[in-house]
């Protein structure tokens, strides 16, 4: 596919190197020289230096031909513009995003209004994913199916559990627990587990099962499932906003600390049940007086990396309640993940995410299309969602006579309202929407994870 990207930032930079990782011919567009030639030169894409909302520019860049332009530069109102112009010059498929809160309240009417396929927040998309672990505190990340209906779940072993030493194959006979264990972390290396795999304390495990299963599955294996009863957030930007908003409906207590007053102000507005403090959160002696040491949750939210992650150490020092912290750079992602911070949220990792599924799922569904994508395992594998269409050969046939590839796995089958966790006798029909587990990045298709083999 022929893709434009405006806006040469991490975002931007991210895009790039995953989309020309996926055989699509990308431009990018923006005002600074150097970085454009600097994402020339690494990853082999095109580069147009200008204004990105320019219709000189961007007919430069080649929007006639295009199929996508993805404005994610610094501005809202500029990608907005960029999107405009780009469908009135090439009719092509738009992607903007979109920060500010008071365009996210009418986001509906801007994507029609400008007839946009895609927008996406990266601060709201963040602060989603730590209101989902904070519903359910034992586990370390959540990433959702089908709507919600269906959930992976990753969680460390504790040393005391019923699953140190169990083998994949005996969960569900020895629990009566309905879950998929589909992927494990040890010691830096990365398994797609088959049923002899033997569990071990300090194993990172991935189940997928829907969100009472799970729960049931956590209370057998003696972990805590019960969501935060309160939370201290210090930082009061969009993202803090945002997570105080999605956690006031859940029943959470919220302590937010923010350091500029203004700010503060708005916020007790905006937030009349959360408690807003006006204070310095980065001083230790401010989070102990504000009762730190007996949070159920903390999370860091601040613009600065580095404090996030001091004030995230620090709150473990404190509480054994749930810590997250939001990280908006993604160079130093290995040498976080050592720190043990419990939960990170990358923002722009996110973005990044949400527009590369968006774009695998036009490009060449035959059979099924590319509904939910995640990164997981460190970026060296991915979990799928794809919905079956009477195109694909593949219903009607049980997994069992299915020739898999190696290190794939077929998670879950969502049927209607019911959710299969799916044995060798099971098949696909037309409709299903089928999670894949695997370490084949680039997906674009369930076919290109599974052939038709009668064995």
């Amino acid at each position: 596919m022929k893709i434009i990207i405006v806006g040469c930032g991490k975002v931007g930079k991210t895009l790039a190197e995953e989309l020309n990782k996926e055989d699509n011919e990308v431009t990018v567009i923006d005002r600074r020289y150097a970085e454009v030639e600097s994402l020339s030169n690494k990853f082999d894409v095109m580069g147009v230096v200008g204004n990105g909302a320019s219709y000189k520019t961007q007919m430069e860049a080649g929007i006639e031909k295009a199929d996508i332009l993805i404005a994610v530069t610094g501005s809202d109102e500029l990608n907005l513009l960029c999107c405009l112009i780009a469908k009135r010059a090439g009719n092509c498929q738009t992607i903007a995003r979109v920060r500010n809160p008071e365009y996210s309240e009418e986001i509906g009417f801007v994507k029609g209004a400008l007839g946009l396929a895609m927008t996406i927040n990266p601060e709201f998309a963040a602060a989603q994913e730590i209101a989902r672990v904070l519903r359910f505190p034992s586990a370390i990340k959540i990433d959702t199916f089908a709507k919600g209906r269906v959930e992976m779940l990753k969680f460390r072993v504790p040393g005391e559990s019923r699953l140190n030493g169990m083998l994949v194959m005996n969960i569900a006979p020895k629990l009566g627990a309905d879950v998929l264990v589909c992927a494990v972390e040890r010691d830096g290396e990365i398994f797609i587990p088959k049923g002899d795999f033997r569990l071990q304390e300090k194993d990172v495990v991935s189940i997928i099962a829907g969100p009472k299963k799970a729960s049931d599955f956590f209370k057998k294996i003696g972990i805590e499932t019960h969501q935060v009863k309160d939370t201290m957030i210090v930082g009061g930007g969009d993202t803090g906003y945002y997570l105080a908003k999605l956690l006031q409906p859940m029943g959470i207590g919220i302590k937010l600390i923010e350091q500029n007053e203004e700010r503060c102000n708005l916020l007790s507005e905006l937030l009349p049940k959360a408690q807003i403090i006006h204070a310095d959160g980065s001083e230790q002696i401010v989070l102990i007086e504000e009762g730190v040491g007996q949070a159920e949750a903390f999370v860091a939210l601040t613009n600065i990396d580095e404090e996030n992650v001091m004030l995230s150490l620090f709150a473990r020092s404190q509480t054994s309640g749930k810590i997250a912290t939001k990280i908006n750079r993604m160079d130093f992602d290995r040498v976080i993940k050592e720190l043990d911070l419990d939960t990170t949220v990358y923002p722009k990792k996110i973005t990044a995410l949400y527009i590369l599924q968006f774009v695998r799922a036009m490009k060449n569904s035959i059979g099924c299309n590319v509904e939910t994508m995640y990164r997981i395992l460190d970026d060296k594998a991915e979990a799928l969602e794809f919905v079956v269409k009477k195109s694909s050969e593949l219903p009607g046939i049980p997994l069992e006579k299915l020739k898999i590839k190696e290190n794939t796995l077929v998670a879950c089958i969502i049927r209607g309202r019911q959710i299969i966790i799916p044995r060798g006798k099971d098949e696909m029909r037309v409709g299903d929407s089928v999670v894949v587990v695997t370490t084949t990045l680039g997906l674009k298709d369930i076919r290109d994870v599974i052939s038709v083999s009668k064995q």
